[in-house]
């Protein structure tokens, strides 16, 4: 690495400081906390984490003591020294420094691997490195432990749980400090905060994790964005379909579920008894809408048949990969298939991928947006694919192909494939930078030949159809939680579960109050009116809180010359106008899906 490269805006450099500042962090443990033994700790997109088997949860004063002793470390400039040992006498150190985790890990190791490890002053951890040469390198105050969370060893719900130290570093303060306000306002913005306050959605024990309750705010505004994409959908073409929330395991045989996603899924009753009927929840809808298809023959003359479907979905989720409304065990999804004609494939791949950028650009989602062409690996130990490598190197030809014609940028991501074919996956960041998709259109060309679907062609031939799997918008919860956290919770006027709070000054104008809301309720909107005998102050900060964009209040004038005074959320600014003239302005912004 040259000199020009010790900086932060190179990713190697920047993983290896921080991978560096996790040994910092294991080292100011095993000084202040000896019993505690150690497990991993790599850098992180957002800084590094350190897992620790401890007999005591660490504390806020814990984390505090921890960052005092790791700017001792810095301090004392311990030079970083690589060395290697045999299989055998890694182990031995290990051994005698009794830490049955690293042991465990070098058990694993592949037989030829090269066993190294690193020192620093009386530390030593196995480690594959790099690291910075010394501890002298990191500027001790500018190193921050954020959080320590339970983690389970190597990621598995039936192994220990231990705890994971999350941290970050920075080679200036005011780096760090201007992360941290970044972090401060993302958790004001966290939806998982915000979405409970604003009374958005709940949760219950007694119901269960990834189950999230949706309370009035929360489903009407899915109601919205649901009415909204299958009028769209209708207008491009798309048969609406309902089709059923289980099935049995025939069905998912048939589709390959039953052998690739088994463990994802909810089952109702013994898998492994053929001798009774057995049904499980449907993870996804594609089987199902092909039966739509296979009611009866189809011609060439049909195809594309595009099938969409709000539907309900269950997956078995870990229950550590729980959050929120983002990562949920059920969930709605705006689903659709497009069962089509080869030389049909680019045309529609366009046709929905059109489709996602409308919905995400009217959204205001498109800007935080990226793509990732998502691939198989044939290298998959789990072999958990469908179809022959030709297969896959034809199917993904072809998507790069469009793809690339098509001007989108992506990333790829290796073995981030469905089990039946290549993917197109809209990534989205919440406001941690934590990356889930948020829309995916699938090329499939194995299920159909599954399904036995076929299209009598023009030459009369029976011919197998190719299929698009994807989403318009993606699922609905998911969607919901990142528009909370985008806008703050003040969702934009044509998507606000309340779009109007009346609030008459006194009794005398209770009667205009409705007036005025029957005749904004006759236009489609959503209103309601605060009648409570309060201050109007109170009244306006309490809208305010809760995000309403507009509130009207009236007094005796507005009473009389039949106006209202409108105060928008905005600025704040209050501008009294005839009541017509407000439903003009409310209606506009509302058909053309104005942002704010």
């Amino acid at each position: 690495m040259s000199d020009n490269q010790y900086t932060f805006e190179n990713e190697e450099y920047r993983d290896t400081y921080r991978h560096t500042v996790s040994h910092i962090l294991a080292q100011a443990v095993k000084r202040l906390y000896p019993e505690v033994k150690l497990a991993i700790g790599p850098a992180i997109e957002t800084g590094f984490y350190y897992d620790f088997d401890a007999p005591f949860s660490f504390t806020r004063e814990h984390l505090d003591a921890l960052e005092a002793e790791m700017k001792k470390i810095c301090k004392e400039k311990l030079p970083l020294e690589r060395f290697e040992l045999p299989r055998a006498e890694a182990r031995k150190l290990m051994e005698e420094k009794e830490e049955p985790y690293k042991v465990e890990l070098i058990d694993d190791l592949p037989e030829d691997a090269v066993i190294s490890f690193y020192k620093q002053g009386e530390f030593t951890d196995l480690c594959a490195g790099p690291h910075l040469d010394s501890t002298g390198r990191v500027k001790g105050n500018a190193i921050k432990l954020t959080s320590a969370t339970g983690a389970y060893w190597r990621g598995d719900s039936n192994r220990k749980m231990l705890q994971r130290i999350y941290g970050t570093a920075f080679p200036k303060k005011d780096e760090l400090d201007a992360y941290l306000a970044e972090i401060e306002e993302a958790r004001k913005r966290d939806h998982n905060k915000l979405g409970r306050e604003l009374e958005y959605f709940t949760t219950s024990d007694v119901i269960g994790q990834g189950l999230p309750i949706l309370l009035p705010k929360g489903a009407r505004v899915i109601q919205i964005l649901q009415r909204w994409i299958e009028d769209e959908e209708q207008k491009r073409g798309y048969l609406l379909t309902k089709t059923p929330l289980m099935a049995k395991r025939d069905l998912y045989r048939i589709s390959g579920h039953w052998d690739h996603y088994l463990d994802g899924m909810f089952i109702l009753g013994d898998p492994h008894d053929e001798e009774k009927e057995c049904f499980a929840l449907r993870p996804m809808t594609c089987p199902f809408q092909y039966q739509v298809y296979l009611n009866r023959q189809r011609s060439y003359r049909d195809l594309p048949m595009r099938l969409g479907e709000t539907s309900t979905l269950f997956r078995n989720e870990d229950s550590g990969e729980m959050h929120g409304l983002i990562r949920v065990r059920q969930f709605t999804i705006s689903e659709g298939h497009l069962i089509l004609r080869p030389d049909q494939l680019e045309e529609e791949f366009k046709g929905c991928l059109d489709l996602a950028k409308y919905c995400l650009e009217t959204l205001g989602l498109m800007e935080k947006c990226t793509f990732r062409f998502s691939q198989w690996n044939p290298a998959n130990p789990n072999n958990k694919y469908e179809g022959t490598k030709e297969q896959w190197d034809e199917a993904q030809r072809v998507m790069g192909s469009i793809l690339d014609h098509l001007g989108v940028k992506y990333e790829i991501g290796i073995d981030e494939a469905a089990f039946y074919g290549p993917k197109l996956d809209i990534q989205y960041k919440n406001v941690f930078g934590k990356e889930d998709t948020l829309i995916t259109i699938q090329i499939d060309m194995l299920l159909a030949q599954r399904f036995g679907m076929e299209y009598v062609d023009k030459d009369g031939e029976k011919k197998t159809p190719y299929i698009i799997h994807r989403t318009s918008m993606g699922c609905y919860e998911r969607t919901l939680a990142y528009l909370i956290e985008e806008y703050a919770g003040a969702l934009p006027t044509w998507m606000a579960p309340e779009q109007v709070r009346v609030m008459p000054m006194t009794d005398r104008n209770a009667d205009y109050a409705d007036e005025v809301r029957a005749e904004l309720t006759k236009h489609g909107f959503r209103v309601e009116v605060d009648y409570r005998s309060e201050k109007i102050g109170k009244k306006i900060r309490e809208a305010q809180l809760e995000k309403v964009p507009y509130m009207l209040v009236l007094g005796d004038k507005e009473q009389e010359a039949g106006e209202v005074a409108v105060r928008d959320r905005r600025d704040g600014k209050t501008t009294v106008m005839p009541l017509s003239e407000f439903i003009e302005k409310l209606a506009y912004e509302v058909e053309t899906h104005q942002r704010h």
